[in-house]
C-alpha cells in the first residue's frame, strides 16, 4: 500500500510541476492566464468501517483551475493594440465560429478586418448614426480604406468686432479694389459639394445711420450679397439680421460641383470701441480626406481619423463576459470557448455593467507572478522528493520483512 500511496504523490507532484512550468513559460505571454493545480485525497469508501481510523489511499489531481485575475497594462504605440480594464472578454470570429480573448494585440488584413494575429475576426457593434450603435449581433470591425466624402459649406460663422467710431468711407461706390469704399474685410474658406475649396470674402461698408453697416459678400470674385445691412443695438449687441443669419445667394463653382447655397452667421458679431477684430472664423464644410489612423476610446467606440479633420465611427466593440470564467474551455492561442460550465456568453459594451473599460494602445501582460512560481516549483520540487524517498523508505522495510528466517 505504501508504494501506491506515494506514487500517487509522485503523480501528484509531477502534474504540480507541469502547471507551474507552463505559467514560467508563459510569464510574457499577453492575456495569458495562470492556472492552478488543486489535489483531493483519495479514500477508498467502503473497505473500511464508519469508525475505523485508517489512512487514505493517497492523493488525485482534482482540477486545474484557471485564475482571471487582472494582468498589468503595458502601454505600446499602436493604436490597435487593446486592453481591457477590469472584466470581459475580446470577441473573435471564424467565420461565425466564436471565441473569446484578454489578448488585444490585434491588426489589419488585406480586406480591411480588424484581425488577430491568427487571423480571428475581432467584434464590433454597427454604427446605425447619430451617435448609436445596434447592439443586437456583433459584426466584424472592418477599417474605412477609402477617401472620407467632402461636404459642401452651408454656414459660416463670423465673430467679429466692427469698430463704433468708424467713419463712412470716402468713396460712396463700393469697388472691391479700392480700399477707400469699404473700411474692414475678412475671408473664409468654403467647400463645394465635390471639396474644391474657395474664398468667400465679406466686406464692411459703415451706413451714415447710426449703429449701421452694409456689407458686401463675394465668392472667388463673384458678388452673392450686396448692401446688405447689419445693426447693432446701443449697447453694442447685434439687433439685425434677425437671429444673426444672413442668407447669401447661390453661386455657380467652375468645377461642375452643385451651387454654393450658405448663410453667414454674425451671432458672435458685436460693435465696441474703435478697433476691427475678428476673434473666430468657422464653416461647416470640408474637403476629401484619408485615412491617417485608428483610435478607440474607452467605451470602446473606434474612430477613423481623416486629413480633412473629420472622424467616421466605425462600430463600437463587443465584449462578453460568463457566470463561470473558470468553466471555459481553453482553446490555446491565449483563447477561449464557451462550455456548459462556463455557462452562455453575456454579451455587453465597455464601461457598462460587469464590463471594464478599454485601453487603446495598451496590452494587458500575463498575470503570472513569477516569484510566486519559483517558491511553487520548489515545493513541488520537495514534494517529490518526499514522495520518492517514501517508495524508498517502503522499499527498504519490504527487504527487511523478506530477509526475515
Amino acid at each position: 500500500m505504501p508504494f501506491a500511496i506515494a506514487l500517487s504523490g509522485l503523480n501528484a507532484a509531477s502534474a504540480d510541476l507541469g502547471v507551474t512550468a507552463n505559467n514560467v513559460a508563459n510569464v510574457n505571454t499577453t492575456g495569458f492566464k495562470m492556472s492552478r493545480a488543486q489535489f483531493a485525497e483519495v479514500f477508498a469508501v467502503g473497505t473500511q468501517s464508519v469508525s475505523s481510523s485508517a489512512s487514505g489511499s493517497g492523493v488525485r489531481l482534482s482540477t486545474i483551475s484557471q485564475q482571471f485575475t487582472q494582468g498589468n497594462i503595458d502601454f505600446t504605440d499602436n493604436a490597435l493594440d487593446l486592453a481591457i480594464a477590469g472584466e470581459g472578454f475580446f470577441v473573435l470570429s471564424d467565420n461565425g465560429s466564436r471565441s473569446y480573448t484578454r489578448a488585444g494585440a490585434f491588426g489589419v488584413d488585406n480586406q480591411g478586418n480588424v484581425v488577430n494575429a491568427q487571423g480571428l475576426r475581432l467584434q464590433a457593434y454597427p454604427f446605425a448614426g447619430n451617435g448609436l450603435f445596434n447592439t443586437g449581433t456583433p459584426q466584424d470591425l472592418q477599417l474605412e480604406t477609402g477617401a472620407n466624402p467632402p461636404q459642401a459649406t452651408t454656414r459660416a460663422s463670423l465673430g467679429l468686432n466692427l469698430p463704433a467710431n468708424a467713419p463712412v468711407p470716402a468713396n460712396p461706390v463700393f469697388d472691391p479694389l479700392d480700399p477707400s469704399s469699404f473700411n474692414h474685410t475678412t475671408s473664409v474658406t468654403v467647400y463645394d459639394s465635390l471639396g474644391a475649396a474657395h474664398t468667400a470674402t465679406t466686406y464692411f461698408i459703415k451706413d451714415a445711420a447710426a449703429n449701421t453697416w452694409n456689407t458686401q459678400v463675394e465668392i472667388d470674385g463673384t458678388s452673392v450679397a450686396g448692401a446688405t445691412q447689419v445693426v447693432f443695438n446701443n449697447d453694442g449687441s447685434l439687433q439685425s439680421p434677425a437671429g444673426g443669419l444672413m442668407a447669401l445667394g447661390a453661386y455657380t463653382p467652375s468645377t461642375g460641383a452643385a451651387d454654393i447655397t450658405m448663410s453667414l452667421d454674425f451671432g458672435a458679431a458685436t460693435q465696441f470701441g474703435n478697433a476691427f477684430g475678428v476673434n473666430s472664423l468657422s464653416q461647416d464644410g470640408f474637403t476629401t480626406g484619408r485615412l491617417t489612423g485608428v483610435s478607440v476610446d474607452a467605451e470602446g467606440v473606434v474612430f477613423a481619423r481623416f486629413t480633412n479633420g473629420q472622424s467616421t465611427s466605425l462600430g463600437k466593440l463587443a465584449l462578453a463576459n460568463f457566470v463561470n470564467p473558470q468553466g471555459l474551455q481553453q482553446l490555446g492561442n491565449t483563447s477561449w470557448g464557451e462550455s456548459f460550465t462556463s455557462g452562455d456568453a453575456l454579451l455587453g459594451e465597455a464601461g457598462t455593467a460587469s464590463f471594464g473599460d478599454i485601453q487603446s494602445g495598451a496590452l494587458e501582460a500575463s498575470n503570472v507572478d513569477l516569484t510566486a512560481q519559483l517558491v511553487q516549483m520548489i515545493t513541488a520540487q520537495r514534494n517529490f522528493q518526499a514522495n520518492a524517498q517514501m517508495i524508498s523508505t517502503a522499499d527498504t522495510v519490504t527487504q527487511t520483512v523478506i530477509n526475515i528466517r
